[in-house]
């Protein structure tokens, strides 16, 4: 009897069971494809026609790559070599490689000088994009803008120091009169900006040529090199000027609020084709008489403008997602209006906006080709014009392009995949 009621007792174990590898189709690979190319019959149906479609593509393409011509001057030597057969003639792109990169006209014994600046350009990004980045890098980043111009457009390097000094007195200035009140602060940064940089802009006309490279003039920058300088300056410009213009139509001041909300509503109602004809064409009779504004600095204007007002309308939009508490909470802390913006509602706000601003990035970025229709010769430029007039390659037509558009692929591709990675480094969806 007592042995019965002993084995009637639950066993209870106290260790647990080892854990048991999950089924083949459960797992890795095979479970990836189960679930997203074959997960019922209408996927099944629509994986097999989508991989039969790229084959036919691949296949297809296959012999037009793999034939490919490397090693000729010109476009009938590379059909002399193929001699019937299908293949690509990419020559036009060891032979006009400079052109494609750098234009034309940018002096050859000088390319060193935009690709040392374009790999700076990743050094100096690097303490801003990832906020992991030691921050003593941002001095470099501050001073990096001024190196660019002097590697890439030449001439002593005094005047970009100038320039660079100028900016840093108004830092200060602004910072010194911050307490008493920001428009304060403001407007004095931008006069101690513009004195320091008058007052130093006749130094170097005194002083002899020191650390001094071969001018270059703006009209001689072109391929995708214009491309890169047109596309990092605006959206670096735009951003800034976005969130003041945002902030500016959300102000209780009738005055800026209506400068923000006309000019906005102007820009994003007029193309900006249109605008580049007017940075071509008619703004420089806005400057003083006698006045030769750059064509590139017309351009630039024009397309910053551009870039700002749909700028703002995205952070407009982080703005007004915030909850209205997130307002209350900082004024509750005392904190003044320049104070609230600055370090709780404009994160936030910033925060939530990546996608949109990203957005506008890329689609400014592809913009930039449009400067071709103003005799510009950025990428599309020297292909449309240069390349395809000249004798040896009138009649290349997709290994251009197709070269065209890898490049600006990778490069929009890489900023769509960063802000996807700082999206989750923020965690956007929680606020």
């Amino acid at each position: 009897m007592s042995d019965t009621h002993a084995q009637s007792v639950a066993f209870v174990r106290d260790t647990m069971l080892p854990e048991q590898p999950p089924p083949v189709t459960e797992a890795g690979a095979i479970k990836w494809v189960r679930e997203n190319l074959f997960r019922g019959w209408f996927n099944t149906i629509l994986t097999i026609v989508s991989l039969y479609i790229i084959f036919k593509i691949v296949s297809g393409a296959y012999p037009w790559f793999a034939n490919g011509i490397w090693n000729t001057s010109s476009l009938a030597e590379c059909r002399e070599m193929l001699d019937g057969m299908t293949g690509a003639c990419f020559s036009v792109l060891t032979e006009r490689w400079n052109q494609l990169l750098f234009g034309f006209t940018y002096p050859p014994e000088a390319y060193w000088r935009p690709t040392l600046a374009f790999v700076l350009l990743i050094v100096a990004l690097v303490p801003v994009l990832y906020p992991k980045a030691p921050r003593n890098m941002l001095a470099f980043t501050a001073i990096y803008p001024f190196l660019a111009y002097w590697l890439i457009w030449g001439g002593t390097l005094l005047i970009p120091l100038m320039v660079l000094v100028g900016f840093a007195a108004g830092y200060f200035a602004f910072k010194q009169f911050e307490r008493q009140s920001f428009a304060m602060g403001m407007l004095a940064g931008f006069a101690a900006t513009v004195v320091v940089i008058w007052v130093g802009g006749t130094i170097p006309a005194a002083l002899p040529d020191v650390l001094a490279l071969e001018a270059v003039r703006s009209r001689d920058l072109g391929g995708f090199m214009l491309n890169m300088i047109l596309g990092t300056v605006c959206v670096s410009l735009s951003l800034p000027f976005g969130i003041l213009l945002a902030l500016g139509r959300q102000s209780s001041m009738p005055i800026i609020k209506w400068i923000c909300v006309v000019f906005i509503e102007f820009i994003r109602g007029v193309p900006l084709i249109t605008l580049l004809f007017v940075a071509n064409v008619v703004l420089a009779y806005f400057f003083p008489p006698g006045s030769n504004i750059d064509l590139v600095l017309r351009v630039i204007i024009m397309i910053t403008a551009f870039a700002s007002a749909y700028i703002a309308e995205v952070i407009r939009g982080g703005l007004a997602a915030l909850p209205r508490g997130q307002y209350e909470a900082a004024n509750s802390l005392g904190l003044d209006y320049a104070q609230s913006m600055r370090l709780i509602i404009l994160p936030q706000a910033l925060k939530i906006s990546i996608p949109g601003i990203v957005n506008v990035a890329v689609g400014l970025f592809k913009d930039t080709t449009l400067v071709a229709i103003i005799s510009m010769f950025d990428l599309v430029g020297m292909i449309r014009g240069p390349i395809l007039a000249s004798t040896e390659w009138n009649g290349v037509y997709w290994e251009l392009w197709g070269f065209a558009v890898f490049v600006f692929f990778i490069v929009c591709f890489t900023i769509s995949k960063y802000s996807q990675w700082l999206e989750r480094q923020l965690a956007t969806d929680h606020r």
